[in-house]
């Protein structure tokens, strides 16, 4: 069991009254995800009325090739306290901040906006990290300043000085208010940037990239080791004693079961979850006639991951949860050997396979699935074994029924997790910006268009990939748009070919229920159809592989 971790005394979180004067950081660290790169237009450009803060320098307190070494050289007057919202920085746009923030700040004034506007006590957000960034060039070692690491990726280092001087810089402006100011948070946005090409970790841009077992490990440690050092020096400056917590998000890759690893080895690590279920940058205008890259966050998405997190940072830090994101605790092969039954720490029960929020990812093999609703199995010979049904039996449990039993020779591990959203079919005309398919649009398609863009990829013919944009049906045909300059590597589809959905992440369909109402709403109207409905902060499953059936 993780350890309940009591910092409300010295963050002024818990029991304080409204007129208390209190300034509690929330200090962030991570990489694109992090700085909000791509995440444009951004949706919370103005004062949202629950009186959390910013320097007047904005939430990514880090900028390149402005003191991005020395930021105790960066000038005093960028350091005052102003609302929190996002600014626009180049290609940097909304950030995960406003979500967190004032989400956290509404359920602990029961979502009470006068009251807010009454409050003495506010939270601080700040941000160091970049995009791109390897953990070790985040940290207190700075590897982004090794001679080692090409001249494009250096950008001037001092990510985690600016951190620590940042926290100086909140003691004195909190002092000058006759507030005081602690931190009350850590949150951890990266890994992403140490993976490796065959599916484990590198350690540095130099290095050998390590064998799976041994990657996890090193990063688990890496995290684990940083989450110390960050707090004892913050600590130092602000004077707290004991640990913070640090919160971080599940990185997709490998550096993603590292830490939840982490989370298990740290009583101070909180997992919050997968972020998989949130829009995408595909949908971002980064410039009129540009999106954004897949693997990156709308500015809706950042908002709403937010939510999510400051919903979490709520429960453990002002309610004393000993929170676990949803996840399997064990599995074990039912007496037939037909089906396996899944057990699962669920934060809200009871579970749900939801197919109407997310399109059912599946992948079809003849008359069963070799992956549904994110769930594949493997036998111990590393073959897929076809399933023919998931379904949820109990609020905390799963079922996935095999087509054939499992023979008593073989054993069987389960992974959740896939991009595919379904087969869109036959390709029977290719024009300038469209594909006309042989059949009609399907349901899947039409939960994709809810969402925003999504891929189609072939699995026949030429390797194609493009973001598809528009959908209409025709003579019975769908017609898919798309733009031509998003061709992956320029190549055209053919006629003939077979496409398969996909969306920008891997993901499964289990969620739990939990019912929580979010403070935002979709704001972004220039794709899909969600505008004005607010975010759902169900905890979805964390992507998960090899885990063994008893």
């Amino acid at each position: 069991m993780k350890l309940c971790i009591f910092l409300l005394a010295l963050t002024g979180l818990a029991g304080a009254a409204d007129s208390t004067p209190a300034i509690s950081g929330i200090w962030m660290m991570g990489q694109s995800l992090c700085d909000g790169s791509e995440s444009l237009p951004v949706v919370t450009s103005a004062d949202t009325g629950w009186g959390n803060l910013s320097f007047a320098r904005g939430v990514r307190t880090w900028l390149p090739k402005d003191n991005s070494a020395t930021p105790e050289l960066r000038p005093a007057e960028l350091f005052k306290l102003e609302p929190l919202r996002a600014q626009t920085n180049g290609g940097l746009g909304e950030t995960v901040a406003n979500g967190m923030a004032d989400h956290w700040q509404a359920v602990r004034l029961g979502n009470d906006k006068a009251r807010a506007a009454k409050s003495a006590s506010h939270f601080l957000v700040a941000c160091a990290g970049q995009g791109g960034r390897q953990i070790n060039e985040l940290s207190s070692a700075d590897l982004s300043a090794d001679p080692r690491t090409p001249e494009s990726r250096r950008h001037g280092g001092g990510y985690y000085r600016t951190s620590l001087d940042d926290a100086r810089r909140a003691v004195a402006q909190a002092k000058a208010a006759g507030a005081e100011f602690r931190v009350a948070a850590l949150y951890w946005m990266q890994g992403e940037g140490n993976g490796g090409p065959t599916g484990s970790l590198v350690p540095t841009r130099w290095d050998a990239e390590l064998p799976r077992p041994e990657g996890l490990a090193w990063y688990r440690d890496q995290l684990i080791a940083y989450r110390k050092q960050w707090s004892a020096d913050l600590c130092a400056i602000t004077g707290q004693r004991g640990e913070l917590p640090m919160f971080t998000y599940e990185t997709l890759g490998p550096a993603g079961e590292a830490q939840l690893m982490a989370a298990d080895a740290d009583a101070h690590i909180y997992m919050v979850g997968p972020h998989y279920a949130v829009s995408s940058a595909i949908n971002s205008r980064t410039r009129p006639d540009r999106h954004g890259d897949p693997i990156h966050l709308s500015a809706d998405g950042e908002r709403w991951w937010g939510e999510q997190v400051g919903k979490v940072m709520h429960r453990v830090l002002d309610g004393g949860a000993d929170w676990q994101p949803l996840r399997p605790r064990k599995a074990k092969l039912e007496a037939t050997r037909g089906s396996i039954l899944i057990d699962f720490i669920v934060p809200r029960p009871p579970l749900v396979i939801d197919t109407t929020f997310l399109p059912r990812q599946e992948i079809a093999s003849g008359d069963g699935y070799t992956s549904l609703a994110g769930f594949r199995v493997h036998d111990s010979a590393g073959k897929p074994l076809t399933l023919t049904a998931v379904e949820a039996v109990s609020p905390t449990q799963v079922r996935l029924s095999l087509k054939q039993p499992l023979p008593t020779d073989k054993t069987c591990r389960i992974s959740y997790g896939h991009p595919f959203a379904g087969a869109l079919g036959r390709v029977t005309e290719v024009r300038s910006g469209e594909l006309v398919m042989e059949r009609g649009v399907t349901e899947a398609t039409r939960l994709l268009m809810n969402e925003g863009a999504f891929l189609a990829a072939g699995t026949s013919g030429p390797v194609t990939r493009v973001p598809v944009r528009a959908v209409q049906e025709a003579n019975g045909a769908a017609i898919l748009t798309y733009e031509s300059a998003e061709l992956r590597d320029g190549r055209s589809f053919e006629a003939g070919q077979e496409l398969v959905a996909m969306r920008a992440f891997s993901y499964g369909n289990l969620r739990d229920s939990d019912d929580e109402q979010s403070v935002f709403s979709f704001a972004d109207k220039a794709y899909g159809s969600r505008a004005g409905q607010a975010y759902p902060l169900w905890n979805w499953c964390v992507l998960f592989s090899d885990f063994p059936a008893e």
